[in-house]
């Protein structure tokens, strides 16, 4: 039977609170998958993740740390050296140029460090609004906006959160409705969710605790 569908404002906000009641019941530590030891690492990490799985990233970004260990390491390397080493990332030649750019950036403009603001990071080489929230979010704790993925696009459209199919606008109807507070941590659980149940092929819809509030038209018995 399909759920009964909020239509006050206040059902609605209560019906957001039970979503992120549970998710905090069952992924009360979910983190942010890709390794890293500082922003800059946390930073290079995203740019590669980029069409690419986190477990495909972790394999490579050892590795790579350990041959360029600083941003002044990164900046140095030709772009055409650095996409052999990160080819099994996949459009290897565009993220090696990414990854160049941005170590010069940083060094030419914020001195090394990877910088804690949205306008500043937006003018980083390969620092879309998505990497930049990740590296603001998980690495420095500042939530200056929601992490919009494959995971986190997909099941705030099977929840009813938003009908918007742009990582942008998805983004900005995230914002409106979840406290600021677990903009950071809301993403972590979604993607931690969109992999252990609520998979794109097959969702498990009889083992989630959110069947109750979920409108998805493809929900499994």
């Amino acid at each position: 039977m399909t759920p009964h569908r909020p239509k006050t404002a206040a059902e609605r906000r209560e019906r957001v609170f039970a979503i992120l009641k549970w998710l905090d019941k069952a992924y009360p530590d979910a983190n942010c998958a890709l390794h890293h030891r500082s922003p800059w690492e946390l930073l290079v990490a995203t740019i590669l993740s980029a069409q690419c799985t986190d477990k495909r990233v972790n394999e490579v970004t050892p590795g790579l740390f350990e041959k360029y260990p600083t941003p002044t390491d990164f900046a140095a390397v030709k772009p055409e050296v650095l996409a052999q080493d990160i080819r099994s990332t996949g459009f290897f030649n565009n993220k090696a140029k990414s990854v160049v750019g941005a170590a010069q950036r940083i060094i030419a403009e914020f001195g090394g460090q990877v910088p804690k603001t949205m306008e500043a990071l937006l003018t980083v080489p390969g620092a879309a609004r998505k990497t930049a929230n990740v590296v603001l979010g998980t690495a420095y704790g500042i939530a200056t906006g929601v992490v919009v993925d494959t995971h986190v696009s997909r099941l705030s459209n099977r929840l009813d959160l938003t009908k918007q199919s742009d990582p942008v606008k998805i983004e900005q109807d995230l914002i409106k409705i979840l406290p600021q507070e677990r903009w950071i941590l809301f993403s972590h659980q979604l993607i931690f969710h969109g992999r252990a149940l609520c998979i794109a092929r097959k969702p498990r819809c009889a083992e989630c605790g959110l069947d109750s509030v979920c409108y998805a038209k493809d929900k499994t018995s």
